[in-house]
């Protein structure tokens, strides 16, 4: 859990995750775009796949290869875990 906190930690990863949130299922090249238009990100894409590497070692980002292309797929069960662990809904309060 802690290379979750690590993950979320970062600000150039959360946006990430937010664009794969907004669209799942992107290159490294579609998400260094995204982040450049929407967020006027200078990241490079070395910078981006090493956080990608990092959301992926988390198991926040999951990939797969189609042919020579790297798909990113955003995979939310780690962030289910952090709130099962502490629910939002307490009983008594």
């Amino acid at each position: 859990m802690a290379d979750v906190y690590k993950a979320l930690a970062d600000p150039t990863r959360r946006l990430i995750l937010d664009e794969l949130l907004v669209r799942d299922g992107q290159t490294l090249f579609e998400i260094c775009g995204r982040l450049a238009m929407r967020h006027g990100s200078t990241s490079t894409r070395q910078a981006v796949s090493q956080h990608l590497s990092v959301l992926e070692e988390a198991g926040l980002v999951r990939a797969h290869r189609d042919g020579r292309t790297k798909i990113h797929h955003l995979d939310t069960e780690p962030l289910r875990a952090i709130i099962e662990r502490w629910p939002l809904d307490r009983p008594g309060e």
